[in-house]
């Protein structure tokens, strides 16, 4: 049998950019058909479970190399391989390091790419940049969440940390809660909120400024998104949350002990099965103030305080399996963890539109495989 040649396409961030990546309204339009078929069930992740997030690299505390690296606070290495079906219907996998002293480099915490793969012959038929990808999909991920979760006449939203994340997140959360006019940021470092506020008021025409404490970013605002970053996050009390507010995570935070239990009214995940793989596979400390704010459901399901019919998946609101908000005094937690999935789905997007526009660069890895 004649070898088949093997080709891919290469996009670096400045092509990704030009093929749309940061179109906020598609990419939320995206993952809303990423979670109607993860609320049916037309996806695979990794590990026995089918649900794992990805593996990563654990570093030593103490390095019994020369060379090897050691544990840092955000410093790892992970591959977040999946399969997602319907009309996506691609394999692939987001491969990312991360260190959190790399700004001081010149680099961004994390430098990522994805490669997607055809499900049926196996082989790669794109590499891409992927930090915006990433940025992208997790900050929509906030908005999908409100679209479901927020009041219909959200007025005020509170951003806490002015990061990338919180960049792509009050994108789709001005997208989701159109009636919101008036952006509250708090930020450990003052300059951070200044400069974030002059870009997000221009990008998203809403009165964005900053303010001088956790709590006044937090009281009185419909819908609360957490994206910091730290050895110390950010402690969100339940008694600042006013009745039908909306409280998104999409970073680890911290919580008033019995709040999930006892103060919301409604816990939503994205994904309960891979948080519940996360906590099988150690991946969710639950004594860990950095880790993901699941790990406060994990502490009360062991002692009794709730039931697994009390969590929400973000897929079973989109599908129509479970209700969303159901009433204007709700406070709802919406925790999000990530997953590949969203990723690949993005990518593929953006990918397509690249390949309509004829931009990019063609690898070839063989003409015809030297060995078949």
């Amino acid at each position: 049998m004649e070898g088949k040649t093997v080709k891919l396409l290469f996009l670096s961030e400045e092509e990704m950019i030009k093929a749309g990546v940061l179109d906020m309204p598609t990419c939320l339009e995206t993952m809303e058909k990423v979670f109607t078929l993860v609320g049916k069930g037309d996806y695979l992740m990794g590990g026995k479970s089918l649900n794992s997030h990805g593996i990563k690299i654990h570093f030593p505390k103490e390095s019994p190399f020369p060379g090897m690296p050691v544990a840092g606070p955000d410093r790892r290495f992970m591959a977040m391989v999946a399969y997602l079906g319907g009309e996506f219907h691609v394999c692939g996998e987001k491969w990312y390091g991360s260190n959190i002293i790399n700004p001081t480099r010149g680099l961004p915490r994390s430098v990522l790419v994805v490669v997607l793969n055809d499900p049926d012959t196996c082989a790669p038929f794109a590499f891409m940049s992927a930090n915006l990808i990433s940025a992208m999909r997790t900050g929509a991920m906030p908005g999908l969440g409100a679209k479901f979760l927020a009041r219909k006449d959200a007025k005020s939203i509170g951003i806490i940390g002015a990061g990338v994340i919180s960049r792509g997140s009050l994108l789709s959360l001005v997208e989701a809660c159109k009636t919101a006019t008036d952006v509250k940021v708090y930020d450990l470092f003052p300059e951070k909120s200044a400069a974030f506020c002059a870009e997000m008021s221009t990008l998203t025409g809403r009165n964005v400024h900053p303010v001088a404490s956790l709590e006044e970013a937090v009281v009185g605002s419909d819908v609360v998104n957490l994206a910091a970053a730290g050895a110390n996050p950010p402690h969100i009390k339940g008694e600042w949350l006013k009745p039908g507010s909306l409280l998104s995570l999409p970073a680890g935070g911290v919580l008033d002990e019995g709040f999930l239990a006892k103060g919301a009214d409604k816990v939503v995940i994205d994904c309960w099965e891979m948080h519940k793989t996360f906590f099988e596979e150690g991946e969710v400390p639950v004594d860990a103030p950095t880790a993901l704010t699941s790990r406060y459901l994990f502490k009360h399901l062991e002692k009794g305080e709730m039931t697994e019919e009390q969590i929400t998946s973000l897929g079973d609101v989109v599908v129509g399996k479970k209700p969303g908000r159901t009433n204007d005094s709700e406070r709802i937690v919406y925790i999000q963890g990530g997953m590949p999935v969203e990723d690949l789905a993005w990518g593929l997007t953006v990918y397509k539109k690249a390949v309509e526009m004829g931009i990019g660069t063609e690898l070839k890895l063989w003409d015809s495989a030297h060995w078949m």
